[in-house]
């Protein structure tokens, strides 16, 4: 089963630059990593930054984290404000690019808690979104996740503004606005993300 990581860090002030500059030079190191299926760098606001990735399972996870990006991770730390946060996920549902030419600009992470006794009904609406975002053309790559905390989320990308607002606009958000009131436990968090560097398929 498809495992990953969600990590959130906070840029020191006035070095913004040097984070985004440390983010991109980790693609080299991560594209050798054969069980790294994903890597998405991203920026969620000013001084907030990100990282999601995926693996083929755990054994791909714990080298990725003994690997030489969490390394470099570690001493580069006078760059941050605090130690990464950092959470394990389950990849419930995804999609891939067949022929994968990283150049997405954008991307989404959405957020929320299933409703006591319905996490079964989020994990199978999340698992059937899949055919849908399949149908989506300019949806570089989705992922359904179920964050070591038990909350749910979506993490996907695009190559431009237009592709991420006709996804806005498509089936899953109507069908997950729709169910809301059955099937969550609290508001959905989303985040506009603007991805900085990615690896798509291993």
């Amino acid at each position: 089963m498809a495992t990953g990581l969600l990590v959130r860090l906070e840029a020191r002030a006035g070095k913004e630059r040097e984070v985004e500059q440390f983010l991109k030079s980790a693609l080299p190191l991560v594209e050798e990593e054969i069980g790294t299926r994903t890597w998405f760098a991203v920026r969620f606001g000013k001084g907030e930054y990100g990282i999601f990735d995926t693996f083929m399972d755990d054994a791909g996870r714990d080298e990725h984290l003994q690997g030489p990006v969490a390394m470099a991770l570690q001493r580069s730390s006078d760059l941050f404000d605090s130690e990464p946060r950092m959470q394990r996920i389950e990849v419930l549902a995804d999609k891939l690019p067949v022929n994968p030419t990283p150049a997405d600009t954008k991307g989404l992470l959405l957020t929320f808690k299933a409703k006591a006794g319905h996490e079964i009904e989020v994990e199978q609406f999340l698992r059937e979104a899949r055919p849908m975002v399949m149908e989506e053309p300019n949806t570089t790559a989705w992922f359904a996740i179920r964050t070591e905390e038990g909350e749910y989320g979506i993490f996907d990308v695009f190559p431009d503004n237009g592709a991420r607002f006709i996804h806005l606009m498509g089936h899953v958000p109507r069908e997950l606005a729709k169910h809301s009131m059955s099937m969550l436990g609290s508001v959905p968090e989303l985040h506009m993300v603007n991805v900085q560097a990615e690896k798509l398929g291993v």
